[in-house]
């Protein structure tokens, strides 16, 4: 039986019976050394090295043998981030932020969404974060805030017209007094629920009550910012809540007094829509005019 050394220099270099086998000038296993098993020959193939002698200059132009069981090489990894990673020596990892598209989108969500719509353009650059006194437009977008949930509100802004009509150009007065007929054909033609249309109704006559109270809606919602709106300064879209304390504290009142459709959430974005708050981004070129709005 062959030693270990035997069978890689029958394998490897030459013998003395049998003539090299070469492919593409390379040395390669004869066939009888196929009865080795794979182990033995792996590890004799381990401690001996192949002869250093140079092989023709023709096989540099030829493909080197792949081995099956070796790994391709990795790509390496592209920086996507800062380019300060890339420009710093001393750097020895590139960090690829997860999430490096998630600021633009968030804010351009927030700030101009369906930018492409000229309704929603107009509606953002000209009223949105405009500080609101007038009772009968705080009506207005009390209710259109409400009917667009589960809808998007470049969709509301287009029936906009269609809701001045059906609620009486959102004449309190008027809205407090729909009889269920009146609600129900609203309801069947604007394709609003009829719980909503209820709801507007009901809040018609909690303003009335609150214009008692208070002198006017408008005044009442501006007590509580002091008359004075609030100005942001958030610069990423994902960092603005959804709701706060005071879009909390609110709808806690409304809620107390029998309005509908008045969460912390809801209120919030009344809120913004009505100037209470400006919540355009710093980067917005809103949001200077709407805090000069406020003086």
């Amino acid at each position: 039986m062959y030693s270990s050394k035997a069978k890689v220099t029958v394998g490897i270099e030459a013998t003395a019976t049998a003539p090299i086998a070469r492919i593409n000038g390379r040395p390669v296993l004869q066939p009888n050394c196929n009865h080795v098993p794979n182990l033995e020959r792996r590890n004799s193939i381990k401690k001996v090295s192949l002869s250093p002698t140079p092989l023709p200059s023709k096989t540099t132009s030829l493909t080197p043998l792949v081995s099956p069981k070796s790994k391709s090489p990795r790509p390496a990894p592209i920086n996507r981030g800062n380019e300060s990673s890339s420009l710093n020596p001393s750097s020895e990892k590139i960090l690829i932020p997860r999430n490096s598209t998630k600021t633009s989108t968030l804010e351009r969500k927030k700030s101009k969404s369906f930018k492409d719509d000229p309704i929603y353009i107009a509606y953002h650059d000209e009223e949105w974060g405009v500080p609101v006194h007038d009772d009968k437009m705080l009506f207005e977008l009390l209710v259109l805030i409400g009917v667009q949930v589960g809808s998007d509100w470049t969709s509301i802004l287009k029936k906009r017209q269609g809701f001045r009509t059906a609620f009486s150009e959102f004449d309190a007065a008027i809205v407090a007094n729909l009889n269920y007929k009146q609600m129900m054909s609203i309801s069947s033609e604007h394709g609003i629920d009829i719980s909503i249309v209820r709801g507007v109704v009901d809040n018609a006559n909690r303003i009335l009550e609150i214009k008692k109270d208070f002198g006017s809606f408008g005044k009442y919602i501006w007590s509580f910012v002091n008359h004075k709106p609030m100005s942001t300064q958030y610069k990423f879209g994902h960092k603005i809540p959804v709701k706060t304390s005071k879009s909390e504290s609110i709808s806690k009142d409304m809620v107390r007094r029998g309005f509908r459709f008045v969460g912390p959430t809801m209120l919030h974005s009344f809120m913004q829509a009505s100037g209470l708050t400006n919540d355009h981004l710093i980067t917005c070129h809103r949001h200077m005019q709407c805090t000069l709005l406020a003086y």
